[in-house]
């Protein structure tokens, strides 16, 4: 690149870069503030609205009805929020918490879209003398809707509301073609045998009678067809919408009037951030600092390179801002621990792209040619850590639900742009730098050739710490699991607890109720993890903890009466579920399961050999099992970070191990003869050590002032991480391969014992006798004696393959 072009360029990336800083930070137009500032939040980070619903009935609804609405429930505020939380409340309420609402109209949009769930009807347009049950009526603004020509109630014990939503066990939006041959927008619906037959039964006489069947929904009809023939199998179809959107609508709608238990609203607020202010502050403050510290380790160890790698990240973190803000993602505290860990994975791509550049200027070459040397050949183990990580996410954002949706968007997102960042936008600046003149190989560094650790040789010490580690987790939780009743410190996210509101006689902020109330709640309900929620335009503060008996709850209200002076009938207790539900759970563990299945099967592909993908998979299951045995041995609480944090080791250790085994492969290929297997394996790893220390540097010091400057609860949630990194670190480092040459070694054994029993089935005599007594040698040796034996054999027939 020449000078000229060099000074272009760098003109044009400062101003680009001062544009998305400036729409970010300040943004355009009059009161307008930047994309930062207008990033949707979650509860724990900026509150948002709930809603209590309350079932209809004389007697509470069972609790599988219960349990099957909230789940259907949450499916469908999954649309306004993939971080929206339900949860039951005593035994005949659903409570529904949704980030980001923060105003009166919108919470009111969003319950008018609920409506009034359980309550769908099909209703026939005539009753058996004929009589309309509904027909048009004009509406205040003119326009034409149907009605009801009797009311609800008379309908039903008519039996002219033939089917209910219940009966419905599916909806969805779909296409289809017509008789013409075209595509038409449906709505598709199918029904359970009792529904089957009462809709055969009113489809059959409808389709006799030229007459539609209303779809009523919460005192409205949301759609009226007429019927187009008798349908007797139990599944129909609506068509007419105008478009999918609309048909997604009507299908959203049918689904959530269907629920088994039909509710209406008890209650609507708009509650404050579960984390304070001071959280929030800290968060950021230790964000900027963990930043600091990763671009002054960048610049110290990579020199010119590790600069354009910080100002590549700093153009990665404004995109981040703009993307989040543009695909309206609600980002949650597991949701920045998607963002620490693609901020992890963008270091790193940058650490091997330079790592290469400086072995191939120890090889003599110019500063261009290594620059252009050392993307190429990184490239490979970039887009394999990347994509295999990138399959994990879309998993996890198509399968699972809540939380872990929210950590897989942010986890995309980040992946995708940390690979441009890495490779074209940290690329560009090197090639600006070299044009400008800095071409002195010092600025870059040059490789040095290190001595080999003995990493496979050490094997069985690496696999005894691993083992005794993972099996001290299950001891431990064995025995919390007789003790305690719990093998790990479950939060309210995943066992439910008490919901107590309390109404001060001043406005506190979560500052002081952290610092002044929790403290009694704490002494109390021995409960050190207490969720605060401010009900916005009052002085009433949620307090959701551990389950309270009625000994505890007597002693938590006279203990508030006489410290705060709070009136004693201001204070309400409710037991509340999980808000992570049986379900959600069971969504996640098939998101993780059905993840790794692809991840191996990628690996399996683009290595060619299946034993890298099983030996990857083992190292997941080591992380995650000693970050488990972590959890049981602190009694860190566990709740809806957990699963973002687990998430987040799987996703970093199999970047990783997916770089060293890169790294093996190509070894494999320039493999020297008679070079060993143990060697190769062990001048992979060497060469690519720098890389997992300093990438896991970077990656702990984000982590780290998390840890320090954090309030409780995200300490709770970076601690494990930074357990994390250190065992994934180690177990690419120290397992992966040594478990691939063990894989590896026993398929060559196995294989050769076969070569040599089929070789001896056709010698004949004389080979059973030549046989017989190689066998009668190998009996005299030791298990060690027979392998190197063995190995000898396998290079003298290599040499004698050469040699023809």
């Amino acid at each position: 690149m020449k000078k000229s072009r060099a000074v272009i360029s760098l003109i044009l990336v400062a101003a680009i870069t001062g544009l998305m800083a400036y729409t970010v930070l300040i943004g355009f137009g009059k009161g307008h503030r930047g994309s930062y500032h207008n990033i949707k939040k979650g509860l724990d980070l900026a509150g948002g609205a709930s809603i209590t619903y309350q079932a209809v009935g004389e007697t509470p609804p069972s609790q599988e009805d219960l349990n099957d609405t909230k789940y259907k429930l949450q499916r469908r505020v999954d649309q306004y929020s993939t971080e929206a939380q339900v949860y039951t409340e005593g035994t005949d309420r659903l409570n529904i918490e949704i980030p980001g609402i923060s105003g009166v109209a919108e919470t009111n949009k969003i319950l008018e879209d609920l409506g009034r769930p359980g309550s769908l009807y099909f209703i026939r347009q005539t009753d058996d003398e004929g009589n309309q049950n509904y027909q048009l009526g004009v509406t205040e603004d003119g326009g034409l809707e149907y009605v009801l020509t009797k009311e609800l109630d008379q309908i039903i014990a008519d039996g002219d509301a033939v089917v209910t939503g219940t009966q419905v066990t599916e909806a969805k939006a779909g296409y289809q073609q017509d008789n013409m041959g075209n595509k038409e927008i449906v709505v598709s619906l199918t029904f359970n045998d009792e529904g089957k037959k009462a809709f055969a039964d009113a489809t059959t006489k409808a389709f006799a009678a030229k007459e539609s069947i209303g779809i009523y929904y919460d005192g409205h009809f949301v759609s009226v067809p007429s019927v187009q023939a008798a349908i007797t199998d139990g599944r129909a179809v609506i068509t007419g919408q105008s478009d999918i959107q609309e048909a997604e609508n009507l299908a959203s709608t049918i689904r959530i009037g269907g629920l088994k238990v039909e509710l209406e609203r008890l209650r609507s607020q708009i509650v404050g951030a579960q984390l304070g202010q001071d959280a929030i502050r800290t968060s950021k403050f230790a964000g900027a600092v963990g930043f600091a510290l990763v671009a002054l380790l960048m610049i110290i160890v990579y020199l010119l390179p590790g600069f354009a790698a910080v100002l590549a990240l700093c153009i990665y973190i404004l995109m981040m801002a703009l993307v989040l803000n543009g695909f309206d993602i609600t980002l949650t505290l597991p949701g920045i621990a998607g963002i620490l860990l693609s901020v992890g994975m963008a270091v790193d791509a940058n650490v091997i792209i330079f790592a290469r550049i400086r072995e191939e200027l120890a090889t003599g070459i110019g500063v261009k040619t290594a620059i252009r040397n050392g993307f190429h050949k990184a490239l490979s183990a970039i887009i394999d850590g990347n994509v295999t990580t990138l399959i994990a996410a879309a998993v996890l954002a198509l399968l699972g639900s809540g939380s872990v949706k929210g950590f897989a968007y942010t986890l995309a997102i980040g992946i995708i742009l940390s690979m441009f960042t890495s490779l074209f936008v940290t690329r560009l600046l090197l090639n600006i730098f070299y044009g400008l003149g800095l071409e002195d190989k010092k600025l870059y560094g040059v490789g040095k050739k290190r001595v080999p650790v003995a990493f496979v040789e050490k094997r069985k010490y690496f696999f005894a710490v691993s083992i005794a580690l993972v099996l001290s987790g299950f001891l431990a939780m064995g025995i919390y699991q007789i003790r305690q009743g719990n093998a790990l410190n479950y939060s309210l996210d995943f066992v439910g607890g008490t919901a107590t509101n309390v109404s001060f006689n001043e406005d506190m902020s979560l500052e002081e109720i952290e610092s002044r109330v929790i403290p009694v709640f704490t002494q109390v309900t021995g409960d050190s993890n207490v969720q605060i929620q401010k009900v916005a335009g009052s002085n009433e503060v949620i307090f959701k903890s551990s389950v309270l008996d009625t000994d505890k709850s007597t002693e938590l209200s006279n203990q508030l009466v006489e410290k705060f002076s709070v009136n004693k009938d201001s204070i309400t207790s409710e037991t509340i579920s999980s808000t992570i539900s049986d379900e959600m759970k069971r969504d996640a563990l098939l998101a993780v399961g059905a993840a790794l299945v692809l991840m191996l099967l990628y690996i399996w592909f683009r290595f060619k050999d299946l034993r890298f993908g099983a030996s990857s998979v083992l190292c997941l299951a080591h992380d995650v099992l000693v970050v488990l045995a972590f959890y049981a041995f602190v009694r860190i609480s566990v709740g809806s970070t957990f699963i973002a944090c687990m998430l987040t080791i799987v996703g970093y250790s199999i970047n990783a191990t997916i770089v060293i085994f890169d790294r093996v492969r190509e070894s494999l290929h320039s493999r020297r003869r008679g070079e060993e297997l143990a060697e190769v394996v062990n001048e992979s790893v060497t060469d690519t050590l720098s890389r997992s220390i300093f990438t896991s540097l970077t990656t702990f010091f984000m982590v780290l002032a998390l840890y320090i400057f954090g309030v409780a609860s995200v300490k709770e949630f970076a601690l494990p991480i930074m357990i994390g990194i250190i065992c994934g670190a180690y177990s690419s480092v120290c397992l992966a391969g040594s478990i691939w040459y063990v894989l590896r070694r026993k398929a060559d054994e196995a294989l050769q014992d076969s070569l040599n029993r089929k070789k001896t089935e056709k010698g004949g005599s004389q080979g059973s006798s030549q046989s017989k007594k190689k066998k009668d040698d190998y009996s005299n040796l030791s298990k060690k004696e027979r392998k190197e034996r063995r190995r000898k054999e396998e290079e003298a027939r290599n040499r004698a393959k050469i040699s023809v």
